[in-house]
């Protein structure tokens, strides 16, 4: 297939995959198209994993490594405020973080490796994965529990996600952390209700709960190391019932973002001590619940370096800017628990825009342009991994 004729595919399977989204767990017209497109490529692959999850298989003309790329399939519940003429056609249901262009990319890339397998030293696994966003239970776990590497095991995982904060022909690597754990906790803060004019009767679980979020900060300035990462975010309040009744009962809700395991440990600690001190100091009982998330997405340091060395061999050395890592949460962490490899960001900024919308933002829009780069670096990526693997390298790190 010639450049510009996969180039209009992918573009054409990316508009295609905008505007009919699905959420998590309920990709099933996404995975049928993901079929169809490699069947209609002659690419065999395989089914049942995590309700929705594809495999697609290409095999080399020669003896060699096994690596894989995966991309991410689920929309989020947003309702879109773009104006583009391929908008969501699912009433609250949009791609705002960029998955429709993961999944045409690893299409894109799929087409152009399966061209040229006689020549590959090795294998490709194409990882087309549901439910990122549905954390904590994620897709990536449940494709592994079903068994998604149980014929075929990688030896090194690659994937990519678009990123608005870089420029189109910018690439985000870190040798090392590159998303935050996403921990959650959800708490009910039971005071004692009352009529608003005698608040000495009751319990005020208003009261207590502005207090409690104020001082849930001093967990990360007065208890972590400064030089450490670590956030806690209180993301919805709700309580009370009019304005002259004290309320009784405050729900909060909440998340927790670490990289490093032990600051998390610390930080859920501290969070568990301060909700009983709470009890104590105000005689009242607070149920909480809390969830760990996806961990940290860390690469592998090898495989980390060896993507960059192929961005600057594509692009330039400028084209692999230096990057802080993000506490987002990204449950291709999971993979990277079990495989070595590389998670690494697309950038794809729209030019001549001052204010770039970010991911999960009902106004994210993609620059179409990191598409062909996407595929290109993909593709580069697979064919010189193989080979790496093909002279020994990093196979056992």
């Amino acid at each position: 297939m010639e450049k510009n004729m996969w180039k209009e595919k992918v573009i054409t399977l990316r508009r295609n995959l905008h505007e009919n989204p699905e959420l998590s767990e309920q990709e099933f017209e996404t995975s049928k198209l993901v079929q169809k497109t490699l069947e209609q490529a002659g690419i065999p692959f395989q089914t049942g994993f995590a309700k929705t999850g594809v495999l697609g298989i290409i095999e080399g003309g020669k003896p060699g490594g096994t690596i894989a790329l995966r991309a991410d399939m689920d929309a989020l519940p947003i309702t879109e405020k773009t104006e583009i003429d391929f908008q969501s056609k699912n009433a609250g249901v949009m791609h705002a973080c960029g998955h429709d262009a993961h999944t045409a990319m690893l299409l894109g890339t799929a087409l152009r490796l399966n061209a040229e397998k006689s020549s590959l030293p090795g294998r490709v696994l194409l990882v087309f994965q549901p439910a990122e966003e549905n954390s904590p239970v994620g897709g990536s776990g449940p494709m592994l529990e079903d068994g998604v590497f149980d014929e075929f095991k990688p030896d090194v995982i690659f994937g990519q996600h678009v990123w608005p904060n870089l420029k189109i022909g910018q690439i985000g690597i870190r040798d090392k952390e590159m998303m935050g754990a996403s921990d959650s906790f959800r708490m009910i803060i039971k005071g004692e209700g009352g009529h608003a004019s005698m608040p000495h009767e009751g319990k005020d679980a208003i009261v207590i709960a502005a207090e409690f979020i104020s001082a849930v900060q001093t967990i990360i300035s007065r208890n972590t190391d400064p030089l450490e990462a670590a956030v806690i975010t209180v993301g919805t309040i709700s309580g009370g019932y009019r304005y002259n009744v004290i309320a009784d009962e405050v729900k909060l809700e909440g998340t927790v973002r670490t990289y490093k395991k032990e600051i998390k440990e610390l930080v859920k600690r501290r969070l568990v001590q301060l909700i009983e001190g709470f009890e104590i100091a105000y005689g009242i009982s607070i149920e909480y619940v809390y969830t760990n998330g996806y961990e940290a997405t860390v690469n592998t340091p090898e495989w980390a370096t060896f993507v960059r060395s192929r961005v600057v061999n594509m692009l330039g050395k400028d084209a692999a800017p230096t990057v802080n890592a993000s506490l987002g949460g990204e449950d291709f962490s999971r993979f990277l628990n079990e495989i070595p490899g590389a998670f690494f960001w697309l950038g794809c900024a729209r030019e001549g825009v001052e204010v770039q919308r970010p991911l999960h933002d009902a106004e994210f829009y993609l620059n179409e342009d990191c598409l062909e780069i996407g595929v290109d670096l993909m593709m580069d990526v697979a064919v010189q991994a193989l080979r790496k693997l093909e002279k020994g390298g990093c196979s056992d790190q």
